[in-house]
């Protein structure tokens, strides 16, 4: 058991206590010229650790003008110590030895990473930031933002970009209000499966699981119940969803919050959340922005090293694969985007002026805010000349202790020129647009927070009780009413758990079902069944995961344990459960006691009594797989999963009742409860096990949604949002883990390129267990008639970018300094932020104001989501699916293109690699079982009515037909060749094809 260390909490988050953390400080000072500040400084200097211990090293004497040298004298006047030991040489020089040693070891992780990352390892420079409100659909917010901005002075628009710190208000992330001009702060809360913290709320099925149902209505309304619950507690921005990580690694910790592991997939999910959620007038947040793809290493000093890790990868693969959900995020209008703790080339992702400057601003044509994650930010001045908007919770570099790398930090950069005013203004302008575009400056829905109104958040993050601290990080030990117990979880037809108990049974993929076991009969003994059997139907359920954990449901921080059933993984984006409906109860409810015996056995050990097995007809056994955010450990797992196989001993378990079950007669059903893929090679293959659904992560309505697959009261029409390999290095390289650091600052190459998932396994012609999209239903369905319409001819490039309207301006002028003091008798909270400053001792007025040679607009911009012509309409793609089963079902219809094939380069003649085959659309239908009889040349209609048809329609855009050109810095089209437009049912099934 590893040593129990101390930790505090730190949103939500159990960290080393006083964990030291780095810095990459501004080449301009924006700080007082004093001793305390230049110690500060050294403190968070990232090149200030000793490289055999980590520990800082500390300097003696003035730190600003360091001597070269320390005279003897300064030594001489020590008092002598009475000699008790002295190392010997051999001793002095193993440990030097050791020490040595060990840094030539990191050194040369490092230098094997460096010699062997991508040729453009280093992230490019995209200055200046773009502006705010040049895109017609904002431009109402962004007049109405401007005007309110004007009038702000200095620090009141330093407090709109600047967190209060953490836990000083009532939510997870607070910004400061404006009082004197009505503009509230913003309380932000995660998460992306419900709302953190808050009581009375709904605990939603997971992205996994949402991703998992291929439904896009479904995604909407989970996204609007979850935006109204958002708004019934005062929230103005929630953080989520989650598109990043895509899930390039199986294994990645916090997988479950997106939707799965393809960029389409992923960005129509993303969208179609983003538009439910801000339907409510909640602002939705894209995160994490961009390549966070694993837990390990993804913060300094969260795993004892001095720096985050590095993402490095290539451009084309950042635009084809990463950022295009994100660009589908914009698209559909998403007003903030969070950037990630980790580094993308070399360079911290929440100061990378290529990410958020030249990709997400230009490109994109991203008009919201840009807010950091929990302590992503690890700079000042670069941070906000990269394109940084907000800070979040407001501290800087370390939790909890009030001192902001914004605030008064960034008060003192403008008024000493290192950011300028435009930039400022710029930052402060995109936060009040977001606020009107969202319609949160209507009073009647969104009332005034106290005194004038009865608006803002009506719940404590850091308290159950109704009374508690108003600033709860701080000394102040003002109380009042903090938790006014709003139940926003709808009524009636409208009760938010009857979605969840939708999504969750779509959500769960039935990927075997050998002799039609399932559905199960409530009663028992199916009608074929019947003849001869004198008792009852016996049926044993075992496996931990059947049970609710006996401690609670929320009796883990952050769901950050497994114990129980799964229905959520663990983090900052778990909720409490309100309610969590137990798989056995379900099934107990379900069950004619008539007619059927049903035992358990709610254990992940075999029973001793051996009957208990030998005697069941049917055994349903339960396992399961977790993970999460990093800075939760759970059964030796901090994070990522440390392999892809069934955890707490689940493998054998179903290895055991296989055997076991009814004497090796009876019939076996496994359901899973995974936050990823997982192998399944240990048992799939065994004789008895007939059935298997992976259920995913359900949320709070977890047994009654399974319950409904099991006996047809819903036709699964869930299908895999990833692949299901055969062996964990079937995946390929770089979907590994890196679980050990190669070097102080831990490389991770993304060398695969666009190959991750099923693209991987086509590329290498490797056999899935379960591939891509697929799923099976209780029904079968035909595809015929395909139709590929035309709409003009291929031509390369996208018509030119369109010219956007002009943003806002300000006046320039750097106020007076003395503005920026604390006012007269201000009373301090004890580490709140604040704008102001103590003194202007030091600040100067900037003779010259920082300018910035402009770095080129790109082509592919012009528009949120980017150029518009990249979404014209080029091909319209048709087919029917036809229902020729016996029951009603749902058809998730799949739309695939492959580009052509040994494509080169017009200009260059060099080859342009593509994927065997990439997604491009899906869509999701009802059918109804016909009753005509079967239909003349299907195979398989003989054994159902068969009939009934839907036509299913795909809009094929320039885009979906394009490649990311690194050196044109644009999308293009292929004009030589044949494209094949491949529909079907899975990325391995696709019966119609048709070139282009």
């Amino acid at each position: 058991m590893a040593p129990v260390e101390s930790h505090e909490l730190r949103r939500g988050k159990y960290a080393k206590l006083d964990a030291p953390v780095d810095d990459e400080s501004p080449t301009r000072p924006s700080f007082d010229s004093n001793a305390s500040s230049y110690e500060d400084l050294e403190e968070f200097d990232p090149l200030n650790y000793d490289a055999g211990t980590l520990k800082q090293k500390r300097s003696t004497g003035n730190l600003r003008a360091r001597k070269a040298s320390f005279r003897d004298a300064e030594f001489a006047e020590k008092a002598p110590r009475k000699r008790k030991w002295t190392p010997s040489r051999l001793c002095c020089g193993l440990v030097l030895l050791f020490v040595a040693a060990t840094v030539l070891l990191l050194s040369a992780g490092g230098i094997w990473a460096w010699k062997s990352a991508p040729k453009d390892g280093l992230s490019p420079p995209w200055y200046p930031t773009p502006k705010g409100g040049q895109d017609a659909a904002w431009a109402e917010s962004y007049k109405k933002a401007a005007k309110l901005v004007e009038q702000m002075t200095l620090v009141e628009k330093v407090n709109i970009t600047t967190g209060t710190g953490w836990s000083m208000d009532m939510c997870v992330g607070n910004t400061h209000p404006v009082p004197r001009l009505k503009f509230p702060g913003l309380c932000l809360q995660d998460g992306p499966l419900g709302l953190r913290f808050a009581d009375n709320s709904t605990a939603f099925p997971a992205g996994v699981t949402v991703g998992a149902t291929w439904n896009k209505d479904l995604m909407y309304q989970r996204g609007r119940a979850h935006g109204k619950e958002a708004k019934g507690k005062g929230i103005n921005v929630l953080l989520g969803p989650a598109m990043g990580p895509l899930g390039r690694m199986p294994a990645g910790g916090r997988n479950w919050e997106g939707f799965g592991t393809d960029p389409v997939l992923q960005g129509i999910a993303a969208a179609q959340t983003i538009k439910g959620i801000q339907d409510e007038g909640v602002i939705a947040t894209a995160k994490h922005y961009l390549l966070n793809e694993q837990e390990h290493f993804r913060q300094a000093w969260e795993w004892s090293t001095p720096n985050a890790i590095s993402s490095n990868i290539d451009d084309r693969t950042i635009h084809e694969i990463y950022a295009w959900p994100f660009a589908e995020s914009v698209r559909a209008g998403v007003a903030s985007v969070m950037c990630s703790y980790n580094m993308v080339n070399s360079s911290y992702a929440c100061q990378n002026s290529k990410l958020m400057n030249g990709i997400l601003k230009d490109e994109l044509g991203f008009q919201g805010f840009i807010q950091s994650d929990w302590l992503a930010q690890r700079s000042g001045v670069a941070s906000a000349l990269a394109g940084l908007d907000v800070t979040m919770p407001g501290d800087g570099l370390k939790w909890a202790d009030g001192k902001s790398l914004f605030g008064p930090e960034l008060t003192k950069a403008v008024l000493n020129g290192s950011v300028p005013m435009e930039r400022l203004n710029d930052m402060a302008t995109r936060v009040v647009a977001a606020w009107y575009q969202l319609g949160q400056d209507d009073t009647k829905t969104w009332p005034l927070p106290p005194p004038d109104g009865e608006g803002g958040p009506n719940f404590s993050s850091w308290t159950d009780e109704e009374v508690g601290f108003l600033h709860h990080g701080s000394t102040d030990g003002s109380t009042g009413v903090v938790n006014k117990f709003v139940n926003v979880q709808g009524e009636g037809n409208d009760f938010h758990g009857n979605l969840v108990r939708r999504v969750a049974a779509e959500g769960t993929v039935l990927v075997k079902n050998e002799g039609n076991l399932l559905p199960l009969d409530r009663n028992g003994w199916k009608a074929d069944e019947k003849a001869g059997q004198m008792t009852k139907y016996r049926v044993g359920v075992f496996g931990e995961d059947s049970r609710l954990n006996k401690k609670g449901i929320n009796n883990c921080k952050d769901r950050g344990c497994n114990e129980g059933t799964l229905a959520s993984g663990w983090g900052s984006g778990a909720v409490e459960y309100p309610y969590l409906v137990e798989p056995l109860w379900a099934l107990r409810q379900q069950f004619n006691n008539d007619s059927v015996y049903l035992v358990d056995y709610p254990s992940n050990h075999l029973p001793k009594d051996k009957t208990l097995l030998e005697e069941q007809d049917v055994c349903i056994v339960f396992a399961n797989a977790d993970a999460g955010e990093g800075y939760l450990s759970s059964d030796k797992i901090r994070g990522d999963r440390n392999d892809l196989y069934l955890q707490k001993g689940g493998d054998k378990l179903i290895q055991g009742v296989a055997k076991g079950c009814g004497g090796g007669k009876g019939k076996v059903i496994v359901v899973i409860h995974t936050v990823g893929p997982v192998l399944l090679e240990n048992w799939i293959d065994e004789p008895s096990v007939k059935a298997v659904l992976i259920a995913h992560l359900p949320g709070q309505e977890s047994g009654n949604s399974l319950v409904d697959v099991f006996f047809g009261d819903v036709n699964p029409s869930g299908r895999l949002p990833y692949t299901i390999a055969k062996n964990e290095d079937d995946y390929g390289p770089g979907s590994k883990i890196l679980f050990f650091p190669n070097g102080l600052t831990p490389q991770q190459n993304f060398s695969e390129g666009l190959y991750i998932d099923y693209r991987h396994f086509d590329k290498q012609g490797i056999a899935p267990r379960y591939e891509f999209g697929y799923g099976l239903s209780y029904t079968t369905f035909h595809l015929s008639s395909l139709l590929v319409t035309s709409h003009g001819p291929k031509t390369p490039l996208p018509a030119s970018r369109p010219k956007g309207i002009d943003p806002p301006t300000f006046s320039t002028d750097i106020p007076d300094p003395k503005t920026a003091l604390f006012p007269p008798g201000f009373k301090k909270l004890s580490k709140y932020i604040y704008p102001y400053l103590s003194s202007t001792d030091g600040i100067k007025k900037p003779e010259i104001q920082t300018n910035m040679l402009q770095s080129p607009l790109s082509e592919a911009g012009g528009a949120q989501g980017g150029n518009p012509d990249l979404y014209t309409e080029v091909l319209t793609v048709s087919a029917s699916v036809t229902n020729i089963g016996l029951v009603d079902g749902d058809s998730v219809v799949q739309l695939y293109i492959s580009f052509p094939q040994d494509y080169k380069d017009p200009e260059s003649g060099e080859p342009v690699d593509f994927p065997v085959r990439v997604l491009r659309g899906f869509e999701k239908v009802h059918v109804e079982a016909g009753r005509q009889g079967p239909i003349p040349g299907v195979k398989g209609s003989p054994h159902g009515g068969g009939g009934n048809s839907k036509k299913v329609v795909f809009k094929v855009t320039r885009k979906d037909l394009s490649y990311w050109d690194v050196k044109k810095q644009n999308w293009v089209m292929p004009t030589t060749g044949e494209f094949e437009i491949q529909v079907g049912f899975s990325s391995r099934n696709l019966p119609l094809q048709e070139k282009w």
